[in-house]
């Protein structure tokens, strides 16, 4: 399913469970949690911090900070050195 046939079908299913009031606590509650879960994850990030990330790593580039890897063996021996 593509997002928006998602997020139609929530809609969708929403309207059926907002004739039930301890319906909705529950969805309320699991909406809660799948919310902190995500605040909660350290991998995600905003477009912000990630384009910024990108412009951080291409300023390290044009100063000369990063490392050529042109084989396979100098990969291996790169991951052996951290």
């Amino acid at each position: 399913m593509t997002p928006t046939e998602l997020n139609a079908q929530i809609w969708r299913d929403m309207g059926i469970l907002a004739e039930s009031e301890p319906m909705m606590k529950r969805v309320a509650r699991y909406l809660r949690k799948l919310v902190a879960e995500k605040e909660a994850d350290p991998t995600l990030v905003s477009r912000e911090e990630f384009f910024a990330s990108l412009d951080r790593g291409e300023e390290e580039y044009r100063q000369g900070k990063t490392h050529r890897i042109n084989s396979l063996e100098e990969l291996d021996q790169f991951i052996k050195n951290l």
